[in-house]
């Protein structure tokens, strides 16, 4: 789990405060209301070699019930997602700490977490990176999903431990560099906290999916992601240039996508991040500006940095790919069609589209509330987007079914939604098919 998600959801409001004028100085400090959490072992030492490894993969098989795991990666650090530390914990056996880089083969933890159910926190961010050295879940519990399952005012894992637990989990280290060794002590006590709490947390949420009637709804989604293996690969990944609307003209569109590349590159083979060899404004200043010499170039404010100077080979190769491009091989100013056009432009251009769309959104911000559940977790927003887009030609609760299960939906979403979309459908009609038209939007 990225640290980050402690704090992907926003704190807890405070009280208006009280005039600071007439504040008394000598007054005591409030207390937080929350004590600190703490480890209930020592700081377990890290595993960094295959016999330790072992002992710990028996340890963790001779437990019962289910494992609390997290990793550790160094976004914004390095190119790759892997996970740079473990994080496990199983009654009666406690924590442990394993660096995968270290160890290699993980063989024997492989078999010790075949059979057992997995807790994770936001298990979508690090299913990737533990499939990455060879760890799959066969079971899963998702205390961040079941959250929002339960429509939950906040859902990360710092506000969920304050919020059902009473105790506060310090925040420092969120955006450390995992890949750091050796790893300091403090860095690894905020790891072990990471999972110190995720089972009691687990057996709370479970009671309270059963008590709301959505334990099936969890165990569907729980069961949707035992296969998921990452978000799906962009078509021209570097159209996601921070900045890009500022380009103007295939030419220098052409520019970013070399820079991007040759960016690309050389980060993957230095295993470092992007951003920190050439960040996404310079890019984009190197393509609207076109320096036509290694010293306008070095000029730029882009190229004040130590990294990007040191890549100044690079970056002019990149300047003269795109200026060599024959007009036929320069990329197009738009994206290429993905599914359906930004929703911004129905209401002009394809207004029997926005109006399905219109229907479809109220049926689902009704009936979420009336199950008192997040509506992007009752029905993904993309997929509500193309039913409207393009339904089916014969409207009717199967149909729409089906199409909402070809978008990726489970089936309590579609039992909940398919026959108050096929209504809503009906009543707005269905002619004037965008289908066929998504070329037609990108013009």
């Amino acid at each position: 789990m990225p640290s980050a998600s402690r704090s992907a959801t926003p704190d807890r409001a405070t009280p208006d405060q009280t005039d600071p004028d007439q504040t008394d100085p000598d007054s005591p400090a409030e207390p937080d209301p929350y004590p600190l959490l703490r480890l209930a072992e020592p700081v377990p030492e890290v595993v960094v070699d295959p016999v330790t490894l072992a002992q710990v993969a028996a340890e963790v098989a001779a437990g019962s019930g289910p494992v609390a795991l997290d990793a550790e990666r160094a976004s914004g650090y390095r190119y790759s997602q892997r996970a740079y530390l473990l994080q496990l914990r199983r009654a009666p056996a406690g924590t442990f700490l394993v660096d995968p880089v270290a160890t290699g083969e993980l063989g024997p933890l492989r078999e010790a977490l075949f059979g057992p159910e997995w807790v994770l926190h936001a298990a979508s961010q690090d299913l990737p990176c533990l499939s990455a050295v060879g760890l799959r879940p066969r079971r899963l519990f998702d205390t961040e999903l079941a959250a929002r399952l339960l429509d939950l005012p906040r859902v990360g894992l710092a506000a969920l431990v304050e919020d059902l637990l009473g105790l506060r989990l310090a925040k420092e280290h969120s955006a450390a560099d995992w890949s750091t060794r050796p790893l300091p002590r403090s860095w690894l006590e905020y790891a072990a906290l990471d999972v110190e709490v995720l089972l009691a947390l687990r057996d709370l949420l479970a009671e309270r999916l059963v008590e709301a009637g959505k334990q099936t709804w969890a165990e569907q989604e729980f069961e949707a992601l035992l296969s998921f293996t990452g978000p799906p690969t962009r078509i021209d990944p570097w159209r996601r240039t921070s900045g890009l609307h500022r380009v103007r003209g295939a030419r220098a569109l052409g520019l970013v996508r070399e820079l991007w590349q040759a960016r690309d590159a050389i980060a993957a083979g230095l295993d470092i991040s992007p951003g920190r060899l050439l960040s996404d404004a310079a890019i984009v200043e190197v393509a609207r500006t076109m320096p036509t010499s290694r010293g306008a170039l070095r000029s730029l404010r882009g190229m004040r940095h130590q990294q990007a100077r040191s890549h100044l080979d690079a970056w002019e190769k990149a300047i003269g790919r795109a200026g060599a491009l024959a007009d036929a091989d320069l990329p197009p100013l738009s994206a290429p069609p993905d599914g359906p056009p930004p929703a911004r432009s129905w209401q002009q251009r394809f207004p029997a589209a926005a109006a399905r769309l219109t229907a479809c959104r109220a049926v689902v911000s009704a009936l979420a509330k009336q199950h008192h559940v997040p509506a992007e977790n009752l029905l993904a927003p993309d997929g509500v987007r193309r039913l409207a887009w393009e339904p089916p030609e014969v409207v009717g609760p199967a149909s729409v079914g089906a199409a909402l299960t070809a978008t990726g939906a489970r089936p309590w979403q579609v039992g909940l939604t398919a026959a108050p979309l096929a209504t809503a459908l009906t009543g707005v009609g269905t002619g004037s098919s965008a289908k066929g038209s998504t070329d037609a939007a990108y013009r």
